[in-house]
């Protein structure tokens, strides 16, 4: 029997032909995916006034002119551990046809380890070169195999590593400009399962087997339950640039601005299917389903080559710091993040066959941070720091990959020198995550809207938070 792809009457069979296709919302792509996390002194403050600090060789990053500042070279190391707490809640969710509905998922949030590493030397009075070696983006997340959502998501594992040489330059004792290039990689697994179940219905009413007649029912009734495993992993490399400047108002204060490049990436990979093997079936039936589940298993459920583009968000920063006393230093800046670079995420099978759309309509965000510092004696000093930052998740738009919300971070933190060429910067952050709400039924597949009877529904809201401890060990040479 030839599996034809020919639209039905039949709502559950149209809605369930495009179960047979991978179904995965966008990676969740601060707020969204951007990990502010690229340095252990600046926790502390909530990395209030980063592109003013420059503080020490992780400046490179918040901003290169900020080498310019260093009166040595610097290596700095730091190592951030990031929890995120993800609890969805049902509300008024629904199961896919043909499936049980399923648990709440458990906690999907994640451990994640993120290490970041500077070197900034200066050449002479004027001029000072460094590298970093960071991730400014990524995400772990996973819920339980069996949750209400696991035909939109399962695992979601996005990986960064950023590699940053740039230069600065001392242009007048009160004005630096700081240049730099990016390299960087990106790699992404997504796991989901695939309603098989509504798959072999679905096939059956557009072969001609009518639903409701005694064969339609018959195949309903021996083989409920069914679920193929899909998973998508993909990787590129792309190249981007900053740009920033520092200016001196006073002995006291400072000003500085950075702009961060969007980076384009075209992901290649591959999806691949682990479909079910079928149940005993009656004698009957037995020719006829096998037929049906080989022209799924050829046709739509098999492995290939897929591609995908996508443009992660450029960044502009303006901070300040300001010496009051001896003891105090206080800081603030605004970021502004442009999200709405990402409005769809479409993959591809490599022959350009279409295979999964999501619709994702970011928003650009903002994020406010401020801060203080006290230095209680020569050898420590303590740090504090709130800011607020803005999802750009928009309600009608949330999925279960990103059920992101406006975040409101509180942090402390301590410096502590060793002696003048080591120190330890220690810091620590809880982060509220407003209670977002989430209506998902997943996304596009063959052209074919998301329906409950293809993936069921999340109806419900999440509980969010996120704790992060940070380290690092500063050497001047």
């Amino acid at each position: 029997m030839h599996l034809r792809l020919a639209p039905s009457s039949c709502a559950l069979a149209s809605g369930t032909l495009s179960a047979a296709i991978l179904v995965f919302a966008t990676p969740a792509l601060g707020a969204g995916f951007a990990l502010q996390e690229n340095s252990g002194s600046g926790l502390g403050n909530a990395y209030a006034g980063g592109a003013a600090a420059a503080e020490d060789a992780s400046t490179l990053w918040s901003n290169a002119a900020g080498m310019a500042r260093l009166s040595s070279g610097q290596v700095a190391g730091a190592l951030n551990l990031i929890q995120p707490s993800m609890k969805f809640s049902n509300s008024a969710s629904q199961a896919a046809a043909q499936q049980p509905l399923g648990g709440e998922g458990g906690d999907a949030g994640s451990l994640n380890v993120v290490p970041n590493l500077y070197l900034a030397v200066p050449i002479n009075r004027q001029w000072s070169v460094g590298v970093g070696l960071n991730a400014p983006f990524g995400l772990v997340s996973e819920y339980d195999s069996s949750w209400i959502g696991r035909f939109q998501a399962i695992k979601s594992e996005i990986k960064t590593y950023n590699l940053n040489p740039a230069v600065s330059w001392k242009v007048t004792d009160n004005f630096a400009l700081g240049l730099g290039a990016n390299w960087q990689r990106l790699e992404g697994t997504f796991t989901s399962q695939v309603n098989y179940s509504g798959a072999l219905l679905s096939a059956a009413a557009q072969n001609g087997i009518a639903p409701g007649s005694p064969t339609f029912n018959a195949i309903a009734a021996a083989t409920p339950g069914l679920e193929s495993g899909a998973s998508v992993e993909g990787s590129d490399y792309a190249w981007g640039w900053n740009l920033g400047l520092l200016v001196d108002i006073d002995k006291g204060n400072r000003i500085g601005a950075q702009y961060r490049s969007g980076l384009k990436y075209k992901l290649t990979g591959d999806v691949t299917f682990s479909n079910p093997a079928l149940p005993a079936l009656p004698p009957t039936l037995e020719p006829v389903v096998g037929a049906l589940a080989a022209g799924i298993n050829s046709q739509l459920l098999y492995n290939s080559g897929i591609t995908s583009e996508i443009e992660l968000p450029a960044i502009v920063n303006v901070s300040w710091f300001g010496t009051l006393n001896p003891q105090w230093d206080v800081m603030a800046d605004v970021q502004y993040t442009g999200w709405s670079s990402i409005q769809n995420l479409t993959f591809l099978r490599s022959d350009g066959s279409p295979l999964q759309s999501t619709v994702e309509n970011f928003d650009d965000a903002w994020r406010f941070a401020v801060g203080a510092n006290y230095r209680y004696s020569p050898q420590w000093m303590f740090r504090g720091g709130l800011a607020y930052d803005q999802t750009p998740v928009q309600d009608a738009y949330r999925t279960s990959r990103l059920p992101d919300g406006d975040r409101t971070w509180l942090t402390l933190g301590a410096k502590y020198s060793v002696n003048p060429k080591l120190w330890l910067d220690f810091g620590a952050a809880y982060i509220w995550v407003r209670s977002p709400t989430i209506n998902d039924m997943g996304s596009t597949n063959l052209g074919i809207p998301p329906s409950v009877a293809q993936n069921g529904l999340i109806n419900g809201s999440y509980s969010s938070n996120v704790v992060v401890v940070s380290g690092q060990l500063t050497y001047a040479f």
